[in-house]
This record gives C-alpha cells, sequence and structure tokens, in this order.
C-alpha cells in the first residue's frame, strides 16, 4: 500500500510518500519521494499573529502540487498535520478550510505533545542499547519537541516554544531557555539510566550530511559546539557558499544547533544519534496502525 504524510511546519512544508510492505515478520517501510517547499509561514506568525494572503497563496499551491503528486503515485491514504505557526496564527483554522474546499486535503492543527508523540512513533530507540534511556529531540521553526523512553516505554513527552526561527526573530527570552533546562534537570533526577540523545529535522540532518559520517554513527557534542563556532562566524550568504546550504537552511541551522548543544548540556548527553526520521515519518507510521486497528483494505 502507498501512504502519504503532510506536514506543514513554521519553515518548511513537506510531502512525504512511502510505500508500505506487510511481511511476516513486520511491516517495511520504503520511502518513495520526499518533496519539501520552503514556505517559512513562522515568518509572517511568529511576528504578526496571522498569515499573510501571500504566504496563503503560496500554501494552497504547494498543496494543489501535492494532491497531484499524491494522485500520481495512487496514494491510498494520507495523514496531514500543521504545527507551530499554524497553532500560532489567528486565520489558521479559516485558511486551513480554505484548503480543505479547495484541494479536498483536510489538515489538522496539532499540538505540540501530539507533534512530540508523532515522533516517537518512528520507534527508533527500541532498536539501539536497552542499557540506555532516549530523549527525541526534534528542533523546528516555532518549537522543540522532547520525547523520552526507556525500558519499552514512553517516560514523557513535553513541547516548548524553542525555535530556530523564533530564535532569529529574538522571541526566545531566558525564561523560556530556563523553562526548558528546569523541567529536564527535574526529569533527570528520577532518571536511572544513563540518557543518549535522538536528533531529528532537517538542521540536523545537514550537520550529520557535513560531518560526513557513516550512518548510524553518533555526531558527538564537541563536534556540534564546533559546528555552531563555525557557521557563528559566517554571514547567511557566506553559509551557502561554502557549505552548499539553500538560504532557507543557512540561516536556521545556526540557532538548530543552540538548541540541540544546549539540550545535549542539561542531560549530560556526550553524543547524538541521527536516524533522518521527522514529524512525516510517524505520520505515516501513525497512519499504518490506524488502518491496521481499523482492518482497511491494503488497496483502495
Amino acid at each position: 500500500m502507498i501512504l502519504a504524510a503532510i506536514d506543514i511546519g513554521s519553515n518548511a512544508a513537506r510531502l512525504l510518500i512511502t510505500e508500505v510492505s506487510e511481511t511476516e515478520k513486520k511491516p517495511v517501510f520504503e520511502k518513495l519521494n520526499l518533496v519539501r517547499v520552503p514556505l517559512r509561514l513562522g515568518f509572517d506568525v511568529f511576528e504578526k499573529k496571522e498569515i499573510s494572503e501571500m504566504k496563503t497563496s503560496m500554501l494552497l499551491n504547494t498543496i494543489r502540487s501535492f494532491k497531484y503528486l499524491m494522485d500520481a503515485y495512487r496514494v491510498i491514504d494520507y495523514k496531514a498535520a500543521a504545527t507551530s505557526a499554524m497553532r500560532d496564527a489567528q486565520n489558521g483554522p479559516q485558511i486551513l478550510e480554505t484548503v480543505a474546499q479547495s484541494t479536498g486535503i483536510r489538515i489538522e492543527i496539532i499540538s505540540g505533545d501530539d507533534e512530540a508523540a508523532f515522533i516517537y512513533e518512528n520507534h527508533i530507540a527500541e532498536n539501539l542499547n536497552t542499557d540506555n534511556s532516549y530523549l527525541y529531540v526534534d528542533v523546528g521553526g516555532g518549537s522543540t519537541e522532547l520525547t523520552c523512553f526507556a525500558d519499552n516505554k514512553l517516560l514523557f513527552k513535553k513541547s516548548f516554544n524553542i525555535g530556530t526561527i523564533r530564535l532569529i526573530k529574538n522571541q526566545v527570552t531566558e525564561a523560556h531557555w530556563d523553562q526548558m533546562k528546569d523541567f529536564l534537570k527535574k526529569e533527570m533526577r528520577s532518571m536511572v539510566k544513563h540518557l543518549t540523545a535522538i536528533g531529528s529535522g532537517g538542521n540536523i540532518n545537514k550537520v550529520f550530511s557535513l560531518s560526513k559520517r557513516k550512518d548510524g554513527k553518533p555526531l558527538p557534542l564537541e563536534l556540534l559546539k564546533d559546528y555552531y563556532k563555525e557557521l557563528s562566524s559566517f554571514s547567511v550568504p557566506d553559509r551557502m557558499r561554502l557549505y552548499n546550504l539553500k538560504e532557507d537552511r543557512a540561516d536556521v541551522i545556526v540557532p538548530a544547533l543552540q538548541i540541540y548543544v544546549n539540550v545535549m548540556r542539561w542531560i549530560d548527553a556526550d553524543e547524538i544519534f541521527v536516524p533522518k526520521i521527522g514529524l512525516a515519518d510517524g505520520l505515516i507510521q501513525a497512519l499504518y496502525r490506524e488502518r491496521q486497528a481499523k482492518g482497511l483494505p491494503a488497496v483502495a
């Protein structure tokens, strides 16, 4: 069966199309296509609390194109979610209703806790060393989702309004940082096992690519600190030129590294695994499980 996920984030919109094959042991998920469009809704919302007409038009055209691709791939079902920017946009619900009327694609505005739960749906930690506890750290444009996993159990999930675009717009205060730090320090006190970080999001994936490490090998905290210092020393145009980054990555990669470094310091993690998963992957996993639970057929 071919399933799709649409993730409307604060920095970009993504369409993931995946083929799911059912085997005797477990389902196999094969990525057929991933399309990313840098809508950058957060630049409107985090300043003006609403999405502009221009961005609304861009969103509408993006979803139309996603619909055409889904039809071309013969997608039988989809799950679509909007995150931090849409949560904060006063006109978010009416825009998504317009999108639904125009394209037939219904997009749900999900809470930060729901976002963390969908990312956890990837269950990456289950394939890692059971001697450790794991903290998923998903950094987006508008928020950071933290999800902790140990002994095959979800210990906590928490969302914070600390994101790359909010940092660029100087909308993250010391109080925001302290709230995240105090929460993690409190949770750490009850941790018996060592806590290992798992990073998701486009920025940590890009840092992993820059590091040229082999898949499955973690990134050391010291390397992230080095990249933070190095990239911070260059302007956005220079980052684009020297590191072959697109503009919508070059400006957010430094604040993203700031978030990852701070979280890792606060949980005493000296390395972070980067399995290249994100919200869209979690939406696919959740959609597959929902269809299984309802006994829906593998073909439309």
